[in-house]
């Protein structure tokens, strides 16, 4: 075994009071543990994509009921960012269903990137696979970060998706990055992974010429109609194991708890948060998925004395 992939397996597997431990003597290194960064999600263009994700209903390929929609306006589109921020959220994270854009939709995307970062907050879009002007003109409008998650390790990704490669997912990963923008990449547990996928998609994700800034660690919802809705449910430790792996791996990267808040206690992610977890998407949808809604996320801040990452002093504490 590699001594890197060694090191990870190491990581993982010791015992869970090591590894929380652990995860948070880094944490704390790094981050003050009690803010966490709050972001809000928006799906610009929902449903009809060409690609065959197994977990995901926005598939065109997977038989799902969900209607595919056009791209949104601009100015809907900064309406919303504008209530995320009066919520409390400091970074607009922007979504279309698409393999890749197309020509005649970048100039819209490019004025919602202006229209974003003109309100004072942080953006970041994910829209699929980027050539390399692409990502530059993404950059010059101001983008801040971008999305590509690779899901899961290179040996599982094909049992996930087959209309694209491993490859082509890093190969976008190294196009942001060569154009200067922040990346934002992590992966879903529970799809019937083994742990050693789990552990090597920490490696892959770490092993990034630089390591994400954003790492988002997805917990699977199952999706009626997805060839992944009646997987069985992960081992919520399992999912601590991953978050605290990542903190662990990838020190200085925000490490967020991003879908599946919805079907964990309090206390599950109470853990979470310990494990090095220091980001969430805030609202009541994450694209498709359910997500707490503000006033749940409150209560919850509230008892575990959590406030919210600022971005200046003109912005108060996450309303999520």
């Amino acid at each position: 075994m590699p001594q890197q992939s060694r090191r990870a397996a190491e990581i993982y597997r010791q015992p869970l009071m090591e590894l929380l431990f652990q995860a948070q003597t880094v944490h704390r290194a790094h981050f003050d543990p009690n803010v966490v960064q709050c972001s809000k999600l928006l799906s610009i263009k929902t449903g009809g994509c060409p690609e065959d994700c197994a977990y995901c209903s926005q598939s065109a390929r997977n038989g799902s009921d969900l209607p595919a929609s056009k791209l949104m306006e601009v100015q809907r589109v900064l309406a919303e960012a504008r209530r995320a921020k009066e919520a409390g959220a400091t970074r607009y994270c922007m979504g279309a269903a698409w393999r890749s854009p197309k020509e005649r939709d970048m100039p819209a995307v490019l004025a919602m990137i202006r229209g974003v970062k003109a309100l004072g907050m942080e953006t970041c879009m994910t829209l699929g696979m980027l050539d390399a002007d692409q990502a530059l003109r993404l950059k010059d409008a101001g983008l801040d970060y971008y999305n590509h998650n690779i899901d899961t390790s290179e040996r599982y990704y094909s049992e996930i998706i087959t209309t694209r490669t491993f490859q082509d997912r890093i190969e976008t990963l190294e196009r942001v990055q060569a154009a200067g923008i922040n990346v934002c990449a992590g992966g879903i547990v529970g799809m019937g992974e083994t742990e050693e996928d789990r552990i090597s998609m920490l490696e892959t994700l770490a092993g990034l010429e630089v390591p994400p800034q954003s790492v988002p660690i997805n917990m699977l919802m199952p999706m009626a109609g997805t060839p992944l809705a009646d997987v069985p449910k992960l081992d919520p430790i399992e999912m601590v194991r991953t978050i605290a792996t990542a903190r662990i791996l990838m020190p200085t990267s925000h490490v967020r708890l991003s879908a599946g808040r919805s079907e964990m206690s309090d206390e599950m992610q109470a853990m979470c948060f310990f494990a090095g977890a220091n980001s969430i998407f805030v609202g009541d949808t994450l694209l498709t998925a359910g997500n707490p809604g503000e006033d749940k996320d409150a209560r919850l801040f509230a008892r575990l004395g959590l406030r919210a990452e600022v971005l200046d002093a003109s912005q108060e504490g996450c309303a999520a």
